[in-house]
């Protein structure tokens, strides 16, 4: 892969992941990432702007003399409680950037974008615990309607202009590169798998389940754990296949079943060997009892093979980063 490409926050969890990928495919990459949330040693590849996308000018410059080809757009807020209590913060960092990019893309000719979307808009679900492309969309926070605000730009201007798109919506990523290369560096995260990592390497002292009474196979909320290497690799085939000249697509990205918040915590006790406190709090608002997708059409548009859907695989590469951490 020789195209020349922009990764906007490629410095971040599952950006530097795909950068990593990239690079081993030989893409030529730019990494634009102001570090707000990412960190420089995570950018394996490629030449770094530590820049804001609020920076249009410059941007804009860029885009220009840069002769881009293809923008894979991860730079965005991501946690859905901030969304609640921040939600400016998020339509300006999720939706105000994204139609910015956007817009200079339609100006200086670049055709092809990568989005990095979620699960989150589909929201509670339609009840049946699955979630196909067309799934009613009824996102429930500012994070999630951030997202499909951009969904739908994108959508429109590609109708209206010579410009192909891959939305990708991620299920539940987690784990760490298969070879220990980059990993999950966020501070305070919510990710189920990185806080019990946590707590496994002695960085927490205790973690929380929220809710047992919900009606699963013991209780606790179900989802589709996806490995980021292979979040990352379906990021490579959106890629080939807009150069192909492949039509704009929308795309669920997860291995279609799932597991309990207990089954996921006795998992990590099992890999790292530690058994750690976890306490049974409340509910929370808006958790939905089961999220699983559908992913038949990832694999027939894109051809996405999947390697590593295994749960003990996804915590053991986890665990192992979270150890590098201490």
């Amino acid at each position: 892969m020789k195209h020349k490409v922009l990764v906007t926050g490629g410095a971040g969890y599952i950006g530097s992941h795909v950068v990593n990928l990239l690079g081993k495919a030989g893409a030529d990459i730019v990494v634009y990432d102001n570090l707000s949330t990412g960190r420089k040693a995570s950018i394996l590849y490629g030449k770094h702007i530590q820049e804001n996308l609020e920076n249009l000018e410059v941007l804009d410059r860029f885009l220009r003399d840069e002769k881009i080809e293809a923008v894979l757009h991860f730079a965005g807020s991501i946690v859905v409680p901030e969304s609640v209590s921040e939600p400016i913060k998020y339509y300006n960092n999720n939706t105000v950037n994204s139609l910015n990019l956007i817009d200079l893309c339609i100006k200086n000719k670049v055709k092809n974008f990568i989005f990095s979307s979620t699960a989150a808009v589909y929201g509670m679900g339609d009840g049946t615990g699955k979630c196909v492309e067309e799934t009613e969309l009824n996102p429930i926070n500012p994070y999630g309607r951030s997202k499909l605000m951009t969904e739908n730009m994108l959508e429109d201007v590609s109708k209206a202009r010579d410009f192909n798109y891959v939305a990708l919506r991620y299920f539940n990523v987690a784990g760490a590169n298969v070879d220990g290369l980059v990993g999950q560096c966020t501070p305070n995260a919510t990710h189920l798998i990185k806080i019990a990592s946590e707590c496994a390497s002695g960085k927490r002292d205790r973690m929380s389940i929220f809710g047992t009474d919900y009606d699963t196979s013991d209780g606790t909320c179900v989802r589709d754990y996806i490995h980021v290497d292979d979040l990352a690799q379906a990021h490579l085939d959106a890629l080939a296949y807009l150069f192909k000249g492949g039509k704009s697509q929308v795309l669920n990205c997860g291995y279609g079943h799932g597991y309990t918040v207990k089954e996921v915590i006795a998992t990590v006790k099992k890999v790292s060997g530690v058994d750690f406190p976890v306490e049974i709090a409340d509910r929370r608002p808006g958790d939905a009892i089961e999220l699983i997708s559908v992913a038949k059409k990832i694999r027939a548009v894109l051809g996405w093979a999947p390697k590593y859907d295994d749960l003990e695989l996804i915590v053991r590469t986890a665990f192992e980063w979270e150890k590098k951490l201490i």
